[in-house]
């Protein structure tokens, strides 16, 4: 057994990088929520301001990131591997910068509609970030991580269905959009948008990581 993993058993762990990601999850749901609203918004001022708060959600989100990387350099005895919390910091960043990211080019592209698809895939980056919020919730107590298993699951079923939706969204918009500027917008807010739920699948194999580790 690694030195490292005897001082963690043996030493009582401290709860600050479990508060720290909780508080980085729950803020990625709040995102990911004003995301669903803003596909669904159709008043441009509204959406101007949903946009504005997502920004907001994006840098609160940077400044808990920098916490964890702040207290990781601080800490000698940490709740799991280093490299790992490291990594659970850095992919959710990722959710959230891409959520940010469809957003910003909603805002930048003004298209003159949004596809329906955009919504459905804004509802599944939305579960996707609620799944994640239950399997971190749930990384305290690792001697059950039936649970944590089960969403990042879910998270991974997600991602495949958002791929299907993304293609089936692209191949559409190459049958029926005769405007060839609207398509090559569309098709960038819908990429950045399906990135967002590789990422939540990358948190969640950080995650399972994690589980197998301390096992």
């Amino acid at each position: 057994m690694k030195l490292s993993r005897i001082f963690q058993i043996l030493v009582p762990k401290d709860t600050k990088f479990f508060e720290l990601f909780e508080k980085d999850v729950e803020n990625l749901v709040v995102g990911a929520a004003l995301f669903v609203k803003l596909v669904n918004e159709n008043d441009t001022a509204l959406q101007v301001e949903t946009i504005k708060k997502i920004k907001e959600i994006e840098n609160i989100g940077d400044d808990i990131t920098h916490n964890i990387f702040k207290e990781l350099n601080q800490t000698f005895i940490t709740p799991f591997d280093r490299e790992d919390i490291n990594q659970l910091a850095a992919t959710l960043d990722d959710v959230l910068d891409c959520i940010n990211g469809s957003a910003q080019r909603i805002k930048m592209f003004k298209p003159h509609h949004l596809i329906p698809e955009f919504g459905k895939i804004a509802e599944l980056i939305y579960d996707a970030c609620n799944e994640l919020k239950v399997a971190i919730k749930e990384l305290k107590n690792l001697k059950h991580p039936e649970k944590i298993t089960e969403s990042c699951i879910r998270v991974n079923y997600i991602e495949n269905q958002v791929d299907e939706m993304y293609h089936t969204a692209i191949s559409s918009l190459f049958e029926t959009q005769t405007n060839a500027i609207e398509l090559i917008k569309l098709k960038e807010i819908a990429a950045t948008m399906e990135k967002a739920t590789d990422k939540a699948e990358d948190v969640s194999d950080v995650i399972k990581t994690i589980i197998i580790k301390n096992a």
